[in-house]
């Protein structure tokens, strides 16, 4: 692969990203309308659906050549087998994105161009295809809602029960589908480490005008079937003998819980801090358990951090940077952070401040903040404004959890 005509030619379709993306679709769909039945039928679904396509497309490009590359798109290969993705698929999808290129990168789109695009399609295609036939599990798992617990209006804890093995370690998430909302697939972080009794528990917080989330939280029901796609994720114990800090923000509190699930049934040489983050008291919907643990395990000490009474739900983010700056030792720690994307890229740069070491850092994957500028302070390009449009503050429930 070329790899330098491939960052200057999507330089130029960055600019006109959200054109590159529509215009990709429609592409598709009309030469291939069979295709259709595939994606979200709703048109904000499609939003997202565009927003992640080029989100992917922009990872791409960005580690072509990087030796992390292969091992993704195996990954999203294997991922795609629930959206009974074929080598048929594999071929249009290709077709249209290449469509989609030349017409996006106008007098700059020439055989040369064309030429590196089209070699780089098939690398990421067999890639992707290799990876699906590699895998030995099932495209999804079928899993049976057995308890439905709400906290307040926007939150749900749901306890699944796969029909099958389902392999999964503490941290990690699994895309969810409901044939409520048909074609749409959104991910969750799940709350338990592996059980006896296979069952899996899922924290949703529902996002305004999310109609997955939306059905998971106020409307489905035990009994009910939902399908998961593979575990997936990087926010796991790595077992160092360091000290360790967990920080959790609103539902990212999912995965922390299965880590201290971990650490509970092997309990840590070194303490563990855990911080919790909520925007009033309300919304610590697990707090008990968390008593729990604190006042069963000695190695365990945990901050709460919300506002004062009366004050604006902002002023915990305050609170937190004090907290974290009165713990010491950065250096030396393990952290393992989740939340929304934005609370995440803030909390990152606070703890490197504070001289916590980047590669000691734990959390799954973000957007760039929707602050109008990127993790280096530089303004974003159109591409990157296009995938993390500007938000209110991290505690918006909109906020998402990343994944691909």
């Amino acid at each position: 692969m070329d790899v330098r005509i491939l960052k200057s030619s999507f330089a130029v379709v960055e600019r006109r990203a959200e054109h590159a993306v529509k215009y990709f679709y429609s592409h598709l769909f009309w030469h291939n309308p069979g295709i259709r039945e595939l994606f979200p039928a709703s048109a904000q679904d499609m939003e997202r659906q565009r927003d992640r396509l080029f989100a992917a497309l922009t990872h791409v490009v960005a580690r072509l050549g990087d030796e992390s590359l292969l091992p993704y798109l195996h990954a999203l290969g294997r991922d795609h087998r629930k959206f009974r993705a074929g080598p048929e698929h594999y071929a249009a999808v290709g077709a249209s994105l290449l469509a989609a290129l030349a017409r996006t990168c106008g007098d700059a789109w020439n055989p040369a161009v064309e030429k590196a695009w089209s070699e780089a399609y098939q690398v990421i295609a067999d890639a992707m295809m290799a990876g699906a036939a590699a895998s030995e599990d099932p495209p999804w798992w079928d899993a049976e809602i057995v308890r439905h617990l709400r906290y307040g209006r926007d939150t749900g804890v749901l306890t699944l029960r796969p029909h099958a093995p389902f392999p999964h370690r503490p941290g990690q998430y699994a895309s969810v589908s409901s044939r409520r909302v048909p074609a749409v697939w959104r991910t969750y972080s799940i709350a338990n480490a592996p059980r006896p009794d296979g069952t899996l528990d899922l924290h949703v917080s529902r996002v305004r005008h999310g109609r997955l989330s939306t059905a998971l939280v106020r409307e489905a029901r035990p009994g009910e079937m939902l399908r998961l796609g593979a575990a997936a994720g990087r926010l796991t114990l790595r077992r160092a003998g360091r000290p360790v800090s967990l920080i959790a923000a609103g539902t990212g509190w999912a995965p922390v819980r299965a880590l201290l699930e971990e650490l509970a049934g092997q309990p840590p040489d070194q303490d563990v801090r855990l911080f919790v983050v909520a925007r009033d008291a309300a919304h610590l919907y697990d707090r008990p358990l968390i008593d729990e643990y604190a006042a069963a395990f000695g190695w365990l000490g945990v901050t709460y951090i919300t506002p004062a009474p009366g004050q604006h739900r902002d002023q915990a983010t305050a609170r937190l940077a004090t907290a974290l700056g009165h713990r010491a030792r950065w250096p030396d720690q393990d952290v393992y952070l989740s939340g929304p994307p934005p609370f995440v890229e803030q909390t990152v740069d606070l703890l490197e401040g504070l001289g916590a070491l980047p590669g000691r850092i734990f959390h799954d994957g973000a957007p760039a903040a929707g602050t109008g500028h990127g993790p280096n302070g530089r303004p974003l390009g159109f591409g990157e404004w296009f995938l993390s449009r500007p938000a209110p503050h991290w505690h918006d429930p909109s906020g998402r959890a990343p994944r691909t």
